[in-house]
Order: C-alpha cells, then sequence, then structure tokens
C-alpha cells in the first residue's frame, strides 16, 4: 500500500470528452506544468450519460465509458512512468437511482426481491409506515398514468441495461422497473399494489419519500455504510485498487451524510494502511475537523473562502450594501435572518419528507414511554422543525453509546435555546425531551437509553442537519444574498465579509500543527465560480463607490429593456456576474450568462425554482441578459471598467494563487486554472479544457518568452511554485515543515515564510487592497525584513539580500513575490 503524500494535485473532471485516455495525454502537460499527483473524479460505473460520476450504480466495476480497467491501468502506468501519484475520488453515501433503474444491479434486486434481497440491508429505507420503497419518478400522478396507458407491462430487449425479452418488465416511458414473481398476469392496479416498490409522481418525493437521499436529489439513494458487508462490498474495488499500489490518496465524498463519519474513516483507514485521505467536509469559520478522523484534513473549501477575504476590502461593505438595500428587500446585518428564513422554507418544502421521518421516529420513542406519551407528533415536528433551523454546523458529531462531552452538548443546548424563541412555550417542554434524545440523553423513564430507535434519532437527526445546512444556506441563502457575491461559496463566511492577515496567519499555523497535509483549492467542481470570476467580483469591495455610479449608469442605459418585474436580488446578481465576466476579451457567450442566471434564480427560490419554474419571467431574465451582453453602451461602459480595474484584478488573481500554493497543505489545482478562466457554477465549470494553447503558452515561456497577459503571467507564476513544490517537498509536506509569520510595515502586503526545522527555506509576499495602495502613492518606504540567507524569486529569477529590504524593490516586477533561498556560493 502506498505513504505517498502528495505535494501537489491536478483535479480532472473525468467523463464522455475526458476519458482515461485522455488523462494519459495530459500527463507531460502536467509533469512540465510541475504538479505531482493526479486527482481524478470517481471512476466506478455511473449511471447512462453521467457528466460528473458521483451517481454511481456499479462498485464492482470501473467506468467503461472512462475506459474501463484496462483503460486505468494504462493511466496508472502511463503516470508512474512519469513519477505521478494516482488520488481519486470516492462516494460512500449514496447509490443512483438510474433511468432504466436495471442499471443498478443491487438496487433491481431490492426492487425485485423486497425484504428476501441479498442487499435489502443496503439502502437506508424506512419500512415503519409501508414495505414498498417510494420510487418518485412519474410525470404525472399515478391515476393519469394508468389512465393515459402510459404504464404497461411488456418484454423488452435491452442489453445494454441488463434486461432481456425472457422477463417482463414495468414500462413508464424510458423507466422500466422489475415485477414481482407471480404477479405479470394481474390486472394492472393490482399488480402495482403487490410490487415491492411504489411508484409515484415526482411532487410526492418531497413529503411521502421513505429513504434517504442526497440532500434533495431523489435520484441518489443513500446506502447504509455503518454496516460491514455493506463497506466492504461497495469498497472492495477500491481498496483493491489501494492495495495493488495502482492508487495513492483518496478523497472521500459527503462524509457528513454518513451514520457515523469517524467510524467509517477509522474503518477506511484501517483497511488502506492509513493511504492519504481527506474529507469533504464544510466547516465553520470557528470550527475544526473531529479529533478522531482518519484523516489528512479536507478538500480546501475552508482554505479558499480565506485567501479570498484576506484580499477583500472592507471599506467595500457599506456602499456595496446601499447598492443591495436599492435593490432587494436586504439589507446589511439580515443575513442570517435570511439563513434562517431559507433553512425552514427547505426543511417545510423539498425536505419536508425527512422532517417528518425524523419527527415520527421520535413521535414512536415518545409513545413507547409512558412519560413522554403526552408529547404528540405535532408539537415535536414543530420543535425538530426549529431546532434543525438553528443548527449552524453540518453536524455535532454525537456517536449513540460514547459519552457526551460538554462541548457538544453546550452547542446543542445553544440551538435549542435559539430554537425555543421561534416556538410558542407551550412546545417548550416538548423541545426539551426531543433535545435529550438526540443527544442521546436519558429522557422519559429511567434506564431508557441505548435503546435502538434512540439510538436512530441522534444519527438521524445529524443527517438531517447537513441536508438542510446544504440546501438551505448554500443552494438557497447564498444565492439570495447579493452583497458581493464572490464571498457566496460553497464552504464559505460571507458574513465576516472580509479578514485580516491575522486571521488569515492564524488558520495556517493552526493547520500546519493539525493537518499539515490537508488539500489546499481556489476552484473546484463544485464550486459556484471560478477563481478568477471571484477575484474580479472582489475587486468590487475595492472600487465601491465607482461600482455605485456603474451601476446606475448600467440601469439607466437598459432601462427600457428590464422587465419590469424583474426581482431585484437577480438584477444585482447579474451587474456583478456581468463584472465578474467580462474580461479584456469581451462579455461571456450569452447563453452561458443566461443559463446561469436561470440556474441561480431557480436556486434562490424566490420568483422561480426548479419545481415550479415560472417559464415567462425566465424567458423575459434571458432577453433582458442577451440584450445587455449586445448593448453598445453596456460594452463601452464594461470596457472601460475592466481596463480600470485590470491592476487590481491582477493583484487579486496571482495573489490568491500564490498563497494557496504555498500555505500549509497539498496544493491542489482545479483542470485549466493554470491559467485565468471564466467559469461559473457546474455544469459550466465542467465544459473540457482545451490544453493546447496551455501547452503552446508554457513552453513558450519556458523558451524565455515574458509573459505577455494575465493568463500567460498566471501560468508562468502557477509552473514556477508548482515546480518549486516538487523541487523542495521537505519545506511543504515533510515532517519538519513549519509556517512562519512575517511582518510588514503596511497592512496592502502579507507575507510568511514556510520553514524546515523552524529555518525559512521559502518566503511569500503579496499584495492586497491594490487600488487604496495606489490611492496613498504606493509603496513609499515600507519595507521587509527577509531572514538570514540570500534569496532568488523564482518567478522572476531576481535576487535579494537577507535584511530589510524595500516592498517596491521586492514587487518592482509584479504584486507577487516568491523568494527561495539559496545555497551559499
Amino acid at each position: 500500500m502506498s505513504t505517498r503524500i502528495p505535494v501537489s494535485t491536478y483535479r480532472l473532471q473525468l467523463g464522455p470528452d475526458l476519458t482515461f485516455a485522455d488523462a494519459a495525454g495530459l500527463l507531460d502537460h502536467l509533469v512540465t506544468l510541475g504538479v505531482t499527483d493526479l486527482y481524478l473524479s470517481p471512476i466506478l460505473t455511473a449511471a447512462p450519460g453521467s457528466t460528473h460520476g458521483y451517481d454511481v450504480v456499479d462498485h464492482t466495476r470501473i467506468s467503461e465509458v472512462l475506459g474501463g480497467r484496462d483503460g486505468f491501468e494504462a493511466l496508472v502506468r502511463a503516470a508512474r512512468e512519469r513519477d505521478l501519484g494516482i488520488v481519486v475520488d470516492v462516494v460512500p453515501n449514496h447509490m443512483a437511482v438510474p433511468t432504466p433503474a436495471s442499471h443498478n444491479r443491487v438496487l433491481w434486486d431490492v426492487l425485485t426481491h423486497g425484504p428476501a434481497s441479498a442487499y435489502a440491508d443496503w439502502f437506508d429505507v424506512d419500512s415503519s409506515e409501508s414495505d414498498q420503497v417510494l420510487m418518485p419518478v412519474l410525470g404525472e400522478r399515478i391515476g393519469a398514468a394508468l389512465a393515459s396507458g402510459a404504464l404497461r407491462v411488456d418484454h423488452v430487449d435491452e442489453p445494454e441495461a441488463h434486461l432481456g425479452p425472457d422477463r417482463p418488465v414495468l414500462c413508464y416511458y424510458e423507466h422500466r422497473f422489475p415485477i414481482r414473481e407471480g404477479t405479470e398476469h394481474l390486472p394492472l392496479e393490482e399488480l402495482l399494489e403487490r410490487q415491492h416498490y411504489r411508484l409515484a409522481y415526482w411532487r410526492v418525493a418531497s413529503e411521502e419519500l421513505n429513504y434517504r437521499r442526497f440532500f434533495d436529489v431523489g435520484s441518489l439513494v443513500g446506502l447504509r455504510v455503518e454496516r460491514p458487508e455493506v463497506f466492504e462490498a461497495t469498497h472492495a474495488l477500491i481498496l483493491e485498487l489501494v492495495t495493488g499500489g495502482l492508487i495513492d490518496g483518496l478523497r472521500i465524498d459527503h462524509p457528513d451524510g454518513l451514520a457515523d463519519p469517524g467510524e467509517y474513516f477509522r474503518r477506511l483507514a484501517e483497511a488502506t494502511g492509513g493511504v492519504w485521505t481527506v474529507a469533504e467536509k464544510i466547516l465553520e469559520p470557528h470550527e475544526d475537523l473531529p479529533s478522531g478522523w482518519s484523516v489528512a484534513g479536507t478538500t480546501g473549501y475552508d482554505a479558499a473562502w480565506r485567501i479570498g477575504q484576506v484580499l477583500t476590502d472592507q471599506a467595500g461593505s457599506l456602499p456595496l450594501g446601499g447598492v443591495m438595500a436599492t435593490l432587494t428587500p436586504d439589507a446589511l446585518g439580515t443575513l442570517p435572518a435570511l439563513i434562517t428564513d431559507a433553512k425552514r422554507e427547505v426543511i417545510t418544502t423539498s425536505l419536508r419528507a425527512e422532517l417528518h421521518r425524523l419527527a415520527s421516529l421520535l413521535a414512536e420513542i415518545c409513545d413507547d414511554d409512558i412519560r413522554l406519551r403526552d408529547h404528540t407528533l405535532g408539537a415535536i415536528t414543530d420543535c425538530v422543525r426549529e431546532l434543525v433551523v438553528a443548527c449552524h454546523r453540518y453536524r455535532a458529531y454525537l456517536r449513540p453509546g460514547e459519552p457526551l462531552d460538554a462541548a457538544t452538548a453546550t452547542l446543542v443546548h445553544g440551538w435549542a435555546e435559539q430554537a425555543a424563541t421561534a416556538l410558542d412555550p407551550e412546545r417548550h417542554e416538548t423541545l426539551a425531551v426531543v433535545t435529550a434524545l438526540i443527544l442521546g440523553q436519558e429522557a422519559g423513564s429511567a434506564g431508557r437509553r441505548g435503546e435502538e430507535r434512540r439510538d436512530e434519532a441522534v444519527v438521524r437527526f445529524q443527517q438531517v442537519c447537513g441536508a438542510v445546512m446544504a440546501k438551505g444556506v448554500e443552494d438557497t441563502a447564498y444565492y439570495r444574498w447579493t452583497h458581493l457575491t464572490s464571498l457566496c461559496e460553497v464552504g464559505g463566511a460571507p458574513t465576516s465579509f472580509a479578514v485580516e492577515p491575522d486571521e488569515l496567519h492564524a488558520w495556517s499555523a493552526r493547520t500546519q500543527q493539525l493537518y499539515p497535509h490537508t488539500l489546499t483549492a481556489l476552484s473546484t467542481h463544485d464550486a459556484k465560480r471560478g477563481e478568477d470570476v471571484r477575484a474580479r467580483i472582489g475587486v468590487l469591495a475595492e472600487l465601491a463607490p465607482e461600482w455605485v455610479e456603474l451601476v446606475q449608469l448600467l440601469r439607466t442605459s437598459t432601462a427600457g429593456a428590464r422587465p419590469a418585474d424583474l426581482d431585484g436580488r437577480t438584477e444585482n446578481l447579474l451587474w456583478q456576474t456581468l463584472a465578474g465576466t467580462w474580461t479584456a476579451e469581451g462579455p461571456l457567450a450569452a447563453e452561458r450568462f443566461s443559463d446561469y442566471l436561470v440556474k441561480a434564480s431557480r436556486e434562490a427560490k424566490v420568483w422561480t425554482s426548479w419545481t415550479a419554474p415560472d417559464d415567462d419571467g425566465e424567458a423575459a431574465l434571458v432577453s433582458f441578459a442577451h440584450h445587455v451582453l449586445g448593448s453598445a453602451e453596456v460594452a463601452a461602459a464594461m470596457s472601460a471598467w475592466t481596463d480600470r480595474t485590470a491592476e487590481a484584478v491582477r493583484t487579486a488573481i496571482l495573489g490568491a494563487r500564490a498563497v494557496q500554493l504555498t500555505i500549509p497543505g497539498v496544493a491542489d489545482t482545479y483542470q485549466g486554472t493554470e491559467v485565468t478562466t471564466v467559469a461559473l457554477v457546474d455544469p459550466d465549470n465542467r465544459r473540457p479544457v482545451d490544453y493546447s494553447p496551455i501547452t503552446e503558452d508554457l513552453a513558450r515561456l519556458d523558451d524565455g518568452a515574458g509573459p505577455w497577459d494575465l493568463s500567460s503571467e498566471k501560468l508562468r507564476m502557477t509552473a514556477a511554485l508548482l515546480r518549486l513544490r516538487r523541487r523542495r517537498p521537505e519545506v511543504f509536506v515533510g515532517v519538519d515543515a513549519g509556517y512562519q509569520v512575517l511582518r510588514t510595515s503596511t497592512g496592502h502586503a502579507v507575507a510568511f515564510a514556510r520553514t524546515v526545522a523552524e529555518a525559512p527555506q521559502v518566503v511569500t509576499v503579496i499584495t492586497r487592497r491594490h487600488h487604496q495602495l495606489r490611492a496613498v502613492g504606493g509603496w513609499g518606504t515600507h519595507s521587509l525584513v527577509l531572514p538570514a540567507g540570500r534569496w532568488r524569486d523564482v518567478i522572476t529569477g531576481a535576487e535579494h539580500p537577507a535584511g530589510e529590504v524595500s516592498l517596491a524593490d521586492l514587487l518592482r516586477s509584479g504584486p507577487v513575490a516568491v523568494l527561495e533561498q539559496l545555497e551559499p556560493r
């Protein structure tokens, strides 16, 4: 088994447009770039037509679409020839309910045989109210489907879906479902009643779904990976590849959905011999990873928002808040209330089934105890709803049967106090009971703890909290809050707007101490905006008064085309997205721009949504977006803005990347972001990358050409820093690696050293708040004291002696300097 620690990773989003063979063709570029490890999206067989791989249907086979086992092994051999490691994304939380369902043969067996299936315990299904698994796939109510003849029994020959004409199946358009043996000749209505599943209208899922989903995605059914036999079966192939030396590291998708993440990571570490593993974990600003998790760290959301906000100018908060208040119902200070409302909205709509399942479980517990019997389902439901809404983390990390630590108890009781403010006093006694039960404490009759249902309630509460946080905060509130949209990112912290360097330094030092091999990232496949789009939007805070004037000009020049009922949040998002995507080359393609605005509006759920789209309103929005991009007045204004902000944007883009590549952790580069990109939320950020111009530009730079634009400057810097990491791994991931703050005489610079055995070896210095720096006349006499030794800038080649050095001299060639200590002559 591998004990390799990556020094840097390069994330590839595999799919039909990027197979294993295609990835092999990129390896020489990655080696030239300086990357040490290839980081692959899920490689197991996914649902037909999958573009991402997180909808696994078969854990026993590597995806044939990607190239199958032979293709993967060929990629690994090619990587090994270049000393590249392999990191693979693993999806333990769920499997797909594909179309047709027969592509998932394990699920098909459960639907065929019900409780008698060998896989009956694989899926997290609640059979307390019905023995039938709900399959909400119908585009109409079942009565209408029966009346129209859309539902029928037929013999089909579809080998690619593992279906043959020997057995009849139940058909609904492209859907196929098994028929329980002995029921195939019954009248259709009776046949449907006799199956181990219940076909239903898709809208039923939000109220009656009886299996745990990935958030509110009904086509992804939760796995009981906490069962040893399920863990072993779903991880056998991945573990074989790890033990066989074909995989060196793992990225674990959404562990918060698991019943017991800590136990999962313990079992995984034991099975892999402790291979490098990171968890896709969203942490609140003052939250640490649970100490019991056997992981190297997170996938980098916690690094990304801090880097972005150390480059954000706090002075822009008030003017940008004024624009928001003018266009929207929101004002500064109202974000917490907006988040609370959004969470309450999703738990009573799209996640209502999850609320009902948890409340019903708690009601059963109360009904079974004479001392608790008077706590009704209605009261319990109200209390659970408000307790989940008050929860401000993805999990409380409670484990049934283990002692309750004081910090966790205090945390949950704090949520209960907040929940009480939203409840009638008559509910407070019930809230106390609910709180005790989800904490695993004794409630009701003496000795009634540790029972199976009570343990399940502890787990189920945490799984619901994670889903509500994801859908209520990141996928609703963060699409509504338009103060500065670059802050509203996955795992972000928009309540703080900006942070000072000391906060970044404190987090970096703590990370170096606790999780020195965590992953750091700026862009991911889940990001709502690419790193460079966020940087361009972030610059609005530096020139906030000018931006206020520009928005007024843009609104005036497009007033005749603006829909009369255009939602203010949507409009503010539009203008900021325009600023984030308008580059020296001009605007984003109209289709990409408008597709993003429609998706963002549906996620916000204010005037349109995925479940109730406003077709006329969306059409009007698309028309307005196209008008904006085609307006000569808008083009002139945005071109002037792009010119005016060019240096500030350059400073932000290069500064963010330099910090991310040199702070503690394993540095990841998302596909194509070694150059500047314009990328919005998926699927936009998962589009194929054209590597030909990138490789040509890198070769040109390596031949001695100087950078000719911001994209080539970013490429030059990225390559220089990745090569530095590969050349000096002991500085970044070595056992004696360290982090040291370097003080400067100005708040416009952030500086730190990476050390080995406390001796500085690499120094990073970046510029922040460029516009304000220029307004005060530049660096002036400000300086930095370089540690002992001789130093060479790995980007420009300039050399500097130890001691006090002028920042104007150090940063003469650009907003970033990364210095490597030279050997004594």
